[in-house]
């Protein structure tokens, strides 16, 4: 299952050369696709702001993935991974901390370009 982060799915709708083969690699591949909430949140945010055609073509992006929903537990696991980035001098932000636990807990790989997500121990990240 792969988890895409906001990084690339603006890059996608930026046009981003190597997004765009990625995304041409899953086609006809039965791969999930999904979204973290965090990251939707994140991703929507720039759509809803300018409004328009740029909040038209992240809506129908975003309509195809399988949201990852952030829980209780989840949530749990992020502050404590942050509390212990947090003392080891290797803090990572609220936000990718949510991204990166809600993706660990459904075993999914993350697509990113976000340099951050490399401190975090067993996370299994894909560039492009």
């Amino acid at each position: 299952m792969k988890a895409l982060d906001a990084t690339y799915c603006f890059d996608l709708l930026r046009g981003d050369e190597g997004a765009r083969r990625r995304a041409v690699e899953w086609e006809g591949v039965p791969e999930t696709l999904t979204i973290p909430a965090p990251a939707l949140t994140e991703f929507l945010r720039s759509g809803y702001r300018r409004g328009g055609r740029l909040l038209d073509r992240s809506l129908t992006l975003t309509r195809r993935l399988q949201v990852l929903p952030l829980e209780a537990e989840t949530a749990d696991d992020a502050a404590r991974l942050g509390g212990e980035l947090d003392r080891q001098g290797r803090s990572v932000g609220t936000l990718d901390l949510l991204i990166a636990a809600i993706v660990h807990r459904h075993r999914a790989t993350l697509v990113t370009r976000d340099q951050d997500f490399q401190r975090i121990p067993g996370l299994h990240l894909e560039t492009y």
